[in-house]
């Protein structure tokens, strides 16, 4: 009777299974095979013409996601199956490189709250009206995960080609119901969301519905108010930044400071006048008036046609009364994307400017200029790139081009209109700023100067103005230029400076134990590749190091 009654339970448990099945085929609007045979499609097309793209992930990676994708589908509702498509195009991680949203089959639903990752947290810069209280409040969590997990969870679906990218664009996607239930945030799609917030330290939880996607009235990132839609911002007055962004361009001479300002927020010809037309005013203005600065703002500026950044960049050259250290600089930001970074990448060579703000959206060198491809049986349209941009040579590339001198904003400074960035640069004295740290380093290393090297070090590396300065990338890649000289003993100077300045990085330790393991003192080699393990047990550094521990053991004389 026992074996009938687990036998009847395992039928009735199959029939169940067999009846979601197709309660859920009934809901997707394609077949399971469909949407397998558009996978496949990706995938081939992608090996076929794009094998390129194959750079930050591998062939094998990529094939993994495609197979485990194709194998879970059959059990996924179509919103999932979409995520899946997506976080597999954004695992290229190249910003130009992802899927479209608009005019998808797979409607997505959009909460309409505007989220903004100020320097001291998430916060709701804009709202629909009907949640006026949710205004100005910080975001401490999405259905009861905190938002960091939050963000956490979204991150593979956003083709983020460094966190800045994300920055600016993550919140969009953690806007989405669909996109929070396919990533695991929420345990069922929901239409309403609730938002766990702070005003005043005082918690609080507001249930905001969504709508349509991207149907809020979004400029730059920023919230517009309007009739059903509210902002944060004092509009008593308005920053330079976000002054006239009905225009393109535009520039305002500020005479206390003596300085030219110029915003500028697409790579495209204003309709009121070309590039090359305001630029010959700027540049104009400039040599007939007492002008000690100019700033080019480029914050906003995601890109356009970048055959148009010549006016500008052979302006400021022929301009020498402000192509001068201290003289001109250049406001970037998380939005700086696409053809704006080929034009501060040329701004980075052949002129002066110092950068201010925050780090770019876009690889230094970097995969733009997509193609569509659309999936043959949904319909879903992709976008591939296709065309390699490099204004630098490889070994100058990077995840982003760094300010000079970094500054971030509060949303309390946001919500007054103050623009510390622009202050930065308006206030900027070259006293006792150092404009390329590893420079005035690395010339104290080759003078033998060790004392002032490194009192000079950890002054650097713990100055919030050097914040996006990768110093201990830096180091990394000066101590590994002496061991591949065969200057092991420099190298390992290098090397254990790192380790003193970045002690709870696996990598410096890792990378010090190899220059002991060349210039031959094992015990040495063994300690600090533990070391290593121990801070990053279930990384690649710790993967690596104890790769390295076991071809000590049988011998090998080096890496």
């Amino acid at each position: 009777m026992k074996r009938f009654n687990r036998s009847l339970r395992k039928v009735i448990l199959g029939m169940f299974m067999l009846a979601g099945y197709f309660l859920l085929q009934a809901q997707n609007q394609f077949t399971t095979k469909e949407w397998q045979d558009d996978l496949t499609f990706l995938q081939e097309k992608v090996h076929q013409e794009y094998p390129f793209l194959l750079k930050k992930i591998t062939a094998e990676e990529f094939d993994t996601s495609v197979k485990e994708l194709h194998k879970a589908i059959p059990n996924m509702a179509e919103h999932e199956i979409f995520a899946g498509l997506t976080r597999i195009i954004a695992s290229f991680k190249y910003g130009h490189t992802r899927i479209g949203f608009r005019d998808s089959p797979i409607k997505l639903t959009q909460l309409p709250v505007a989220m903004y990752h100020f320097s001291d947290g998430m916060y709701v810069q804009g709202v629909h009206k009907d949640y006026p209280d949710a205004l100005g409040a910080k975001v401490v969590a999405i259905e009861g995960v905190a938002i960091n997990d939050v963000m956490k969870a979204i991150y593979p679906l956003v083709p983020s080609e460094n966190d800045q990218f994300f920055k600016a664009y993550g919140v969009l996607y953690a806007t989405s119901p669909e996109f929070l239930h396919a990533q695991g945030v929420t345990d069922s799609l929901k239409k309403s969301i609730q938002f766990t917030l702070e005003k005043e330290g005082k918690e609080f939880r507001v249930l905001i519905n969504a709508g349509d996607f991207m149907a809020m009235p979004l400029e730059y990132g920023y919230m517009k108010a309007g009739d059903d839609w509210l902002q944060v911002r004092d509009s008593s007055k308005t920053p330079l930044y976000l002054k006239n962004l009905d225009k393109i361009y535009y520039y305002e001479y500020l005479p206390e400071q003596k300085t030219v300002y110029v915003r500028q927020s697409q790579i495209q010809d204003d309709p009121s006048e070309d590039i090359p037309t305001f630029y010959a005013k700027v540049f104009d203005f400039i040599e007939n008036n007492e002008v000690e600065k100019l700033v080019i703002d480029v914050r906003l500026n995601g890109g356009g046609n970048n055959y148009k950044n010549k006016p500008v960049v052979t302006g400021i050259i022929e301009t020498e009364k402000i192509n001068q250290t201290g003289k001109l600089f250049v406001i970037i930001g998380r939005r700086t994307f696409s053809a704006c970074q080929n034009l501060i990448n040329e701004l980075s060579n052949y002129t002066n400017a110092i950068f201010v703000g925050e780090p770019s959206s876009e690889n230094i060198n970097f995969y733009g200029d997509n193609r569509e491809v659309q999936l043959p049986n949904t319909g879903i349209k992709t976008y591939l790139s296709f065309a390699w941009w490099q204004d630098k040579p490889q070994w100058e590339g990077g995840p982003w081009t760094a300010p000079h001198l970094a500054v971030e904003s509060t949303f309390a400074q946001y919500t007054n209109n103050e623009d510390p960035v622009l202050d930065a640069a308006l206030a900027f004295e070259d006293d006792d700023f150092i404009i390329n740290p590893m420079n005035h380093l690395t010339n104290l290393f080759m003078s033998g100067n060790t004392v002032q090297l490194e009192a000079d070090a950890v002054r650097l590396v713990s100055d919030p103005r050097y914040k996006f300065f990768d110093f201990e990338g830096e180091f990394n890649k000066a101590g590994y230029r002496l061991m591949e000289g065969n200057q092991l003993e420099e190298a390992i100077y290098v090397f254990t400076m790192n380790t003193q300045m970045f002690a709870d990085s696996a990598n410096t330790w890792d990378s010090l134990a190899e220059a002991y393991w060349k210039a031959g003192d094992l015990v040495k080699a063994t300690e600090y590749y533990n070391k290593a393990i121990e801070l990053d047990p279930k990384g690649g550094v710790g993967d690596n190091a104890r790769s390295m521990l076991k071809k000590m053991k049988e011998g090998d004389p080096q890496k």
